[in-house]
């Protein structure tokens, strides 16, 4: 099949879509993160990629479908530094590396290109006064607001989780983690028709028809489909369910070395909170959906594990990263930084931004006030004020992101001569 009719038959289940006004979204990790918070969120603001349906005639005989218009998930407005929370008291210098990390991904953008190159011209390790004023002096903070005028936002936590395995199976090492398979076909669909901007399908060909790809519950019944594409067994199923969700993770093996394992890509089918399928069912009340509750659950049903956790049709797939990563890859393409990375809407906070959060610590009322930068994405994180907040690795940070559930403000900081962004 020519990439042309590929893209015309896709795009058929795309229109499909858009008929009923639903708006798939990219990029469809389950999110990676909405971390453990997206098993509580709402299913239908975690859409994924829509998988293609059936192959469509050619051209000269489609009907014609109009685009369903996407509506607005928020806005940007001009503020001061006086109007953000605890500004000046935080200790700016992690969030300053996290900065200029990003600004290894932005430079190349015109309005980054000045005050990237100011950035990267100041001494190591600079004073906190003088990170805090190079902020002031290159910066405006524009507040976030949402699309129905309010200005406050979920704030929920994810984090870089640890697993036990081995490089080849056995009794105790008996779930695979795959990478992605060969037969996954994945199409941006705005390199044909850029009214579908950031839209991409995925599927698989079965003779001239592009079908679904195989759901979790197809991959966990038949071990054929992904043989051969293993990267390392684990020891528990529910850690690797989990581990779908966080994105990314590490993976100590038998001989004692730790595996660094990143996002490759997904099924394209939409995610769906087990969480809420546990709390509809009666098997959890609404105060123990955190990532812990489901976890403790699942220890004390694990001969229904498989049933509800194939209740998520969405798989997600993972490549093995280098060693020497100081974090996991985020959308941006830069490693995160424990405390100063978050996840956001790329349709309102422009990727790679700094960003002034205000927010609180989990299950607390502790000010949580910082500067920190918008280097990911998640499938859960839809809307203007919403951020998945990047714990770190390992236990003491997932306790953290599970019990992160907090509300907060937003303010993105844009070079002060630049154009601000126009979300949407």
């Amino acid at each position: 099949m020519s990439r042309e009719n590929l893209t015309l038959a896709i795009l058929g289940a795309l229109c499909v879509v858009a008929v009923v006004g639903a708006t798939p979204s990219d990029p469809p990790v389950e999110a990676v993160r909405a971390g453990a918070a997206a098993s509580s969120s709402n299913p239908s603001n975690a859409q994924a990629d829509c998988p293609a349906e059936e192959l469509v005639p050619a051209a000269a005989e489609m009907t014609v479908v109009p685009v369903i218009a996407e509506e607005k998930r928020g806005s940007l407005v001009l503020g001061t530094w006086r109007d953000l929370p605890g500004w000046g008291i935080d200790n700016p210098a992690p969030a300053w590396n996290a900065f200029l990390k990003s600004c290894g991904a932005l430079r190349t953008q015109r309005e980054w290109q000045q005050v990237c190159n100011l950035a990267t011209a100041v001494p190591a390790s600079p004073a906190n006064s003088l990170i805090t004023k190079f902020f002031e002096q290159n910066f405006a903070p524009h507040q976030v607001i949402n699309a129905d005028g309010s200005d406050n936002g979920l704030v929920t936590g994810y984090y870089e989780p640890l697993l036990r395995g081995s490089r080849t199976p056995s009794e105790r090492y008996r779930y695979p983690l795959y990478s992605a398979p060969d037969d996954l076909i994945t199409v941006d669909l705005s390199e044909v028709y850029p009214e579908f901007k950031n839209k991409r399908m995925r599927g698989r060909l079965i003779g001239n028809k592009v079908v679904p790809y195989h759901s979790r519950g197809d991959i966990e019944r038949d071990s054929t489909v992904l043989k051969g594409r293993e990267l390392v067994w684990v020891d528990d199923l529910v850690d690797v369910f989990f581990l779908h969700i966080q994105g990314s993770g590490q993976v100590r093996l038998q001989t004692g070395e730790l595996m660094r394992i990143g996002y490759a890509d997904q099924n394209g089918h939409p995610f769906r909170s087990v969480a809420r399928v546990l709390m509809e069912r009666g098997e959890l009340k609404l105060g123990q959906t955190s990532m812990q509750g489901i976890k403790a659950w699942a220890r004390r049903h694990p001969d229904r594990v498989h049933v509800y956790l194939n209740e998520n049709p969405s798989y997600v797939f993972f490549k093995e990263l280098p060693r020497d990563l100081t974090g996991p890859i985020g959308t941006l393409g830069v490693p995160l930084t424990a405390e100063r990375s978050i996840a956001i809407d790329p349709r309102v906070i422009p990727l790679g931004v700094p960003v002034y959060l205000s927010t609180t610590y989990p299950s607390s009322q502790q000010p949580l006030n910082r500067i920190v930068l918008a280097q990911d994405t998640g499938g859960a994180i839809n809307g203007g004020v919403r951020a998945d907040f990047f714990w770190g690795f390992g236990d003491e940070a997932g306790r953290q992101a599970g019990r992160m559930k907090q509300d907060g403000r937003m303010w993105i900081l844009w070079p002060k001569d630049a154009a601000p962004p126009s979300p949407g």
